[in-house]
């Protein structure tokens, strides 16, 4: 599914709803058709509605009442650029429930920031994943977003619609059923989204993960019935800002069912989102690339299932490292740390300029900050970490970060090896940072997603299911931070 954006200098008079914003009330004075509708529209404004339907006799148009007062609060241009996309969200779902597939926008102001958070939230929430519903994938038709505008602002839409198409991506894989999408299939998909978007992937197979000795991975993977794959994603345009690339690492479990620690039959029902991390890495390398920012990028991702069998590990073994780190397993539900080691490792050999690893890793982290952001640590300068969370706070995909102290160390100290890949029952999101600290010698940043990656009932745009998280966040970033 792609939606259309489009810049208009004109009315389109064929669009089948027409959605006005506004951003003050004496602005909204103009558009009404006297002081009872006025006074209606800012009332609802007040009380927070996102879209505030005005029946003027001859037309039905939907506002937005888009200023940075609501009852009473001033509120920052991040949550009303979020409040304006909301609107959009809820815009998206009339058109769905009308069968209306064209609409304009119009902005009161000319605002180019907010005109664009609102096809955006009309893009993102128009969003369906209906593979596996082919009735309703026969009558699917493409939004089309006229966006009225004096300027011409069509390459700023454009680049909206290949990060909205990126975030689709994201949102695809992770609602695939993992009947689907096997290791094999996680591979052929990035492959595919390289070759559009203009990346490269290699794919490495058993023996060449053998003999770089990703012990983790191959550990992981005793139980399948599937080889393991090691895929490497990169985007190294000739002009280039940076000598030494941000590496992008991704957790590829794409089914766990906890291994021998095996989880209930309620704990696996959403497990083939636990590779949501691999998801958002191929999803920001396709943002990145196809909209050929000027930045050196590559992406790892070890990809596996965590399943049981008579050759499955168990807890008690210990894993040694081509690092020569060696790592007692005490639960084999602890698995995407057993296997982000392995490419923490690997990026060494790119010098990199910062690594930043995206994992579904902890319950801990949901159950501490919920669905509503993701958990960060890491030992990046602050000043990176204050980009990537203002980044998050841009995409509303927000970003709240955990210590990283020595203090915690102690909790994961083994006496039969190095370490041991759980810690005690608190602090878990941290204790697992902890772990993947051991092998990493940069700067580096850990995003445990574990909470916002996947929901079970609709969030505004975001969800059900899997929401895409990831690719928007890091696209701000290396577009802020490096180009």
């Amino acid at each position: 599914m792609q939606v259309k954006i489009l810049h208009t200098g004109a009315i389109e008079n064929n669009a089948d709803l027409a959605v006005l914003m506004v951003s003050s009330p004496e602005e909204a004075f103009a558009f009404c058709s006297g002081k009872p509708e006025y006074d209606y529209l800012v009332q609802k404004a007040e009380k927070g509605d996102e879209v505030i339907v005005l029946n003027q006799w001859m037309r039905k148009v939907y506002c937005i009442a888009a200023w940075n007062q609501q009852k009473g609060k001033q509120l920052p241009d991040y949550e009303r650029l979020e409040k304006i996309r909301r609107g959009g969200n809820r815009i998206a779902k009339l058109m769905q429930e009308d069968g209306s597939t064209q609409i304009q926008l119009t902005v009161g102001n000319d605002e180019t920031a907010a005109l664009l958070a609102l096809a955006e939230g009309i893009a993102l929430g128009s969003y369906q994943f209906l593979n596996y519903q082919p009735a309703k994938q026969a009558k699917q038709q493409t939004p089309t977003i006229y966006c009225y505008a004096a300027n011409n602002i069509q390459p700023a839409l454009d680049e909206l619609s290949r990060v909205t198409a990126a975030n689709f991506l994201v949102r695809d894989l992770v609602n695939e059923p993992p009947m689907t999408l096997t290791i094999q299939e996680l591979s052929a998909r990035a492959i595919a989204a390289g070759q559009e978007a203009g990346f490269e992937v290699e794919v490495l197979h058993k023996a060449q993960i053998e003999a770089l000795r990703m012990n983790g991975l191959l550990t992981v993977n005793k139980g399948s019935a599937t080889e393991p794959a090691f895929n490497i994603l990169t985007y190294k345009p000739a002009n280039a800002v940076n000598a030494k690339p941000l590496v992008l690492v991704g957790k590829g479990i794409v089914y766990d069912t906890g291994g021998y620690s095996i989880k209930t039959s309620e704990g696996m029902e959403t497990m083939k989102c636990d590779m949501g991390g691999a998801a958002a890495v191929i999803g920001a390398l396709t943002a990145i690339a196809s909209n050929k920012l000027p930045v050196y990028v590559v992406g790892l991702i070890p990809s596996t299932d965590n399943r049981i069998s008579s050759h499955a590990y168990v807890p008690g073994d210990i894993i040694t490292y081509a690092n020569g780190k060696s790592v007692e397993v005490l639960n084999t539900d602890a698995e995407g740390r057993l296997i982000l080691a392995d490419a923490l490792i690997y990026a060494q050999k790119y010098e990199p300029q910062l690594v930043i690893d995206l994992a579904t890793l902890t319950g801990a982290a949901m159950r501490a900050i919920g669905r509503e952001a993701c958990v960060m640590m890491g030992t990046a300068p602050d000043e990176v970490k204050q980009r990537l969370i203002a980044s998050g706070r841009a995409v509303y995909e927000r970003i709240v970060e955990f210590p990283l102290w020595d203090d915690y160390d102690q909790y994961i100290k083994s006496e039969i090896a190095d370490i041991k890949n759980t810690g005690i029952p608190e602090a878990g999101a941290i204790t697992a940072g902890k772990f993947l600290e051991h092998f990493t010698a940069y700067d580096w940043i850990h995003l445990d997603i574990a909470g916002p990656t996947f929901i079970k009932s609709a969030d505004h745009y975001r969800g059900p299911n899997g929401t895409g998280y990831g690719a928007r966040l890091l696209y701000d970033f290396v577009k802020g931070f490096f180009a």
